[in-house]
């Protein structure tokens, strides 16, 4: 079996085999439950939650929600309505949300994953992939985790970027998270930097970070955290959110000539994908075993 991965691509690059993650390019995630994916983003948190930091966050809004409980609100830990004396901190607005969630720095966890699986036996290497027939005669299921990459890969149109920018800063004495209701405005601190955003561009293929851009986020997040003003050593990060109406977590046989390939796809995310991994693997993992029963099934009759 082969999985499929590659990072951001730009249209003109050309898609990589590799049995690892998707190579998300995120410098971190906070976990903040989507209603898309609740069922998967359950069993992300409890795995999350043995090994990760469980920071103390607030999330604010210039207007009061509808709805006084969200409904992750069962999700996070020690969910609350913020107290007036905490609001005084952001008199632009009339509302607010305190809770506990999971920070998790991207890299080092890739990395961290890397390692469990090369312990395990699994065998890695870099190819260049630009069909799916490639691989045929060589691998019996193939597991396409090809992000924004599964774009031309497997021509899914539904695929498209989602361009994402942010910024590195180092200012150690953040220390709570802080989180603009409407989603665009955040301030994420990490082991060693904090990650401020952001953009949410959709259909932009531009990985080259943007001056004008890179000024409002800051704008915005100092408008939040004032003390931010005093931030040293920034740095600019540009990414592309694989993004659908739903992930696309199928089973699929192609066929070609009478010739069958079978595939399990995993993929389309959008900004979620870490948020969601878990329970989206443990999912592809099933159908992978439902492949697997095809195989000896068509074996087993062949015998016959």
């Amino acid at each position: 079996m082969l999985q499929l991965g590659c990072s951001s691509l730009t249209p003109t690059q050309t898609h990589r085999s590799m049995c690892r993650s998707s190579g998300s390019k995120r410098p971190s995630l906070i976990f903040l439950p989507s209603a898309t994916q609740l069922r998967h983003q359950r069993l992300a948190f409890t795995w999350f939650l043995a090994f990760s930091m469980c920071p103390f966050r607030w999330q604010v809004f210039k207007n009061t929600p509808k709805e006084e409980l969200p409904f992750w609100s069962d999700v996070v830990l020690g969910f609350r309505p913020m107290s007036k004396a905490e609001l005084q901190k952001f008199p632009q607005h009339q509302s607010g949300q305190a809770f506990t969630t999971l920070k998790c720095d991207c890299p080092p966890y890739l990395s961290w994953l890397e390692k469990r699986l090369k312990a395990a036996g699994v065998q890695m290497y870099t190819r260049k992939v630009a069909d799916l027939w490639e691989l045929h005669g060589k691998y019996d299921i193939i597991v396409n985790c090809a992000g924004i990459g599964a774009h031309q890969l497997v021509g899914d149109k539904k695929l498209l970027p989602v361009r994402g920018q942010v910024l590195k800063v180092h200012a150690p004495w953040v220390k709570n998270f802080i989180r603009d209701g409407d989603g665009l405005t955040y301030i994420y601190p990490g082991i060693h930097r904090i990650t401020l955003g952001g953009t949410r561009e959709k259909e932009n293929w531009t990985l080259s970070p943007d001056p004008g851009t890179t000024k409002d986020i800051f704008d915005r997040c100092c408008s939040l955290e004032p003390s931010l003003w005093g931030a040293q050593d920034i740095q600019v990060k540009v990414g592309l959110r694989p993004s659908r109406q739903c992930v696309r977590l199928q089973r699929e046989v192609l066929s070609q000539g009478g010739v069958k390939l079978l595939v399990v796809h995993n993929y389309g995310h959008g900004a979620g994908g870490f948020s969601v991994h878990r329970g989206t693997a443990k999912e592809a993992a099933g159908l992978v075993g439902e492949c697997i029963a095809a195989l000896q099934g068509s074996s087993s009759k062949a015998k016959l």
